[in-house]
């Protein structure tokens, strides 16, 4: 007759391996989690700064552009005069390149007044012609509100958390819609983005993902980052990049310090075109 059974051997040590590899699959479970929130954060930046440089480069043509445009016809003026009082061909050569400077002959996208970009119609163009609201930027960098509610609404929906091919869907078509609130520093908006992510269908449960899936997983998320560091390198090395990152606590007062600079140099301009004229 046999005592109490004892542990064998053999399934103990299959006990601790299993045992062993669980402990190594939730710790890259960890390591994947933890590099997915990296790579979000990374992408909020980035979406932060490209807003940023493109509602700069907005609102630096719409309300700077009028004073280049007035710098321009001074310099042709003044060019103009000086060649009237001398009389000397080079000076004459002078002013009319400065007068060709004036009024190039416009292209398609310069008689849209920047309505019209590389992919047609810019939303602000549809809206007007479809008698929509225009809502231009009013500012470079939206409210802190604005972004508070635009990180974590990122932090929450980003299509990098699916689990598969629909869900990421979803989420792609959501995160657009909440990238043109953002874009648009409508806080209203976000507001209510907020509420329908909250209202909308419940997370479905994680499923136990092998060793081999989260080691792609990884492997996809250190591609992405390259992919975005990239992204960010060539926004920051633009010319309006550049300007920003040199402005980085208030670009919106940076517009206001060029326009002062450009007033100041239209009004050197009239004052020098005053006196050849005079």
């Amino acid at each position: 007759m046999m005592s109490g059974a004892g542990t064998n051997p053999e399934e103990g040590r299959r006990a601790g391996a299993a045992q062993d590899e669980t402990r190594a699959e939730a710790r890259l479970e960890r390591a994947v989690r933890a590099a997915e929130q990296a790579l979000i954060e990374f992408e909020i930046a980035l979406e932060t700064f490209r807003v940023e440089v493109e509602n700069f480069s907005r609102l630096h043509h719409q309300r700077l552009g009028p004073m280049y445009s007035r710098l321009d016809e001074l310099d042709a003026l003044i060019a103009e005069a000086v060649a009237a009082r001398t009389g000397d061909p080079e000076d004459a050569r002078k002013a009319r390149e400065a007068r060709g400077l004036v009024m190039p002959m416009p292209k398609v996208e310069e008689l849209f007044h920047g309505w019209m970009d590389s992919e047609g119609l810019s939303p602000e163009a549809t809206a007007m012609l479809t008698e929509q609201p225009v809502k231009p930027p009013r500012r470079v960098r939206p409210g802190e509100e604005a972004r508070r509610i635009y990180r974590e609404l990122v932090r929450r929906s980003h299509p990098d958390l699916a689990r598969d091919d629909a869900e990421r869907e979803r989420r792609g078509a959501f995160i657009a819609r909440v990238n043109e609130a953002y874009a648009a520093g409508d806080e209203e908006a976000l507001r209510a983005l907020a509420d329908e992510w909250a209202a909308g269908p419940p997370e479905e449960g994680r499923r136990p993902s092998p060793s081999e899936e989260l080691y792609a997983r990884l492997e996809w998320l250190a591609e992405r980052k390259e992919l975005l560091a990239a992204m960010a390198a060539e926004l920051e090395s633009s010319a309006i990049g550049a300007m920003l990152k040199m402005a980085q606590d208030d670009p919106d007062r940076l517009l206001e310090e060029i326009a002062e600079q450009l007033l100041a140099d239209v009004a050197e301009r009239e004052a020098r075109l005053a006196r050849l004229v005079g």
